[in-house]
């Protein structure tokens, strides 16, 4: 069959933290399902002995061994291509550190420019800011842009966000994770008929959306979320119940709102919210504040979520 009939794979149950040999034998016996994807597909052909770069047996003497002159360390990288027939595979790139940047995503992209150019990945900013290269790199989601590569061990493991359907090597299938976010109306949303709590200079003229600095700063730790969903791909509940729970990044956004003073939609947006699966499917298991690799802390925002819903009873 075609790539576009086979559509793309699941990636394997990585547990955030868990060992190497139990990640890479996870990966070995996923089970992957089947959902056409083909306009996301990658065109680039895929060469499959263009990246089967052997690694030595023994990676002891790494990174502190010199082969050649040059400071070596090895990244391994998972690999699938939905026009190839075969199983995902981990491929081992040589890297000499040397002459690559400190980051991730710099030893990425002179994997990508030098030694394989069918290698896919998103990046954009390389700031922090866009969350493209959100992805698992040694156990942990973070961005590539922000994980700086460990010069203390031989080798890094680089897979993508998991429990997420893949459409090409790195690349994550982000359609489910933006529809939730849609489901929670991320937008300012105004009563034009009410008047009664506007503001009015002594000219007469009307401020629009006013709040003071007291409520602006309620925002704080919630607005800088870039929606990476490095935290709602770390959360276990996320995991089993993806299709009706809306993870930990939708909901921090979902807060967001809630609390703005300027939005006039609160009690629609906390009805909407209370939900046994939407919301109350988190059982507090704070990989998601441990994870996020902005320093947020999306359970807090689900706390209070589930406090203000507590509190429309009384």
């Amino acid at each position: 069959r075609t790539g576009a009939e086979r559509g793309p794979r699941k990636m394997s149950a990585l547990n955030v933290g868990a060992r190497s040999g139990l990640l890479q034998a996870a990966t070995r016996a996923a089970v992957h399902r089947v959902t056409p994807i083909s306009s996301r597909r990658v065109a680039a052909p895929f060469q499959s002995a263009s990246f089967r770069t052997s690694a030595p047996s023994s990676l002891k003497l790494q990174p502190e061994a010199n082969v050649e002159g040059k400071r070596i360390k090895y990244f391994q990288i998972y690999r699938w291509d939905p026009d190839e027939s075969s199983k995902p595979t981990v491929a081992t790139f040589p890297i000499d550190m040397a002459d690559c940047g400190p980051m991730v995503l710099d030893a990425l992209i002179k994997i990508k420019n030098e030694l394989d150019p069918t290698l896919a990945f998103r990046r954009s900013c390389r700031e922090g800011i866009c969350g493209s290269c959100a992805m698992n790199i040694d156990g942990t989601n973070t961005l590539a842009c922000l994980a700086r590569i460990d010069p203390k061990t031989a080798k890094t493991k680089i897979y993508p966000l998991p429990h997420m359907y893949v459409i090409k090597d790195l690349v994550a299938d982000m359609t489910n994770f933006y529809a939730q976010y849609k489901t929670i109306e991320p937008w300012l949303q105004r009563d034009e008929s009410k008047v009664e709590k506007r503001i009015v200079d002594e000219d007469g003229t009307v401020k629009e959306g006013y709040h003071d600095k007291k409520e602006r700063d309620v925002l704080d730790g919630m607005y800088e979320c870039i929606l990476c969903a490095c935290c709602s791909t770390s959360c276990p509940s996320y995991w089993w119940n993806s299709e009706t729970y809306l993870g930990p990044a939708v909901l921090m956004q979902a807060y967001r709102w809630i609390a703005d003073t300027r939005d006039e939609s609160t009690a629609k947006r906390i009805a909407q919210l209370d939900d046994s699966y939407k919301l109350f499917r988190c059982h507090t298991i704070m990989n998601c504040t441990k994870t996020c690799p902005k320093s947020l802390n999306p359970g807090l925002a689900i706390a209070k979520i589930k406090q203000r819903i507590a509190m429309s009873y009384v």
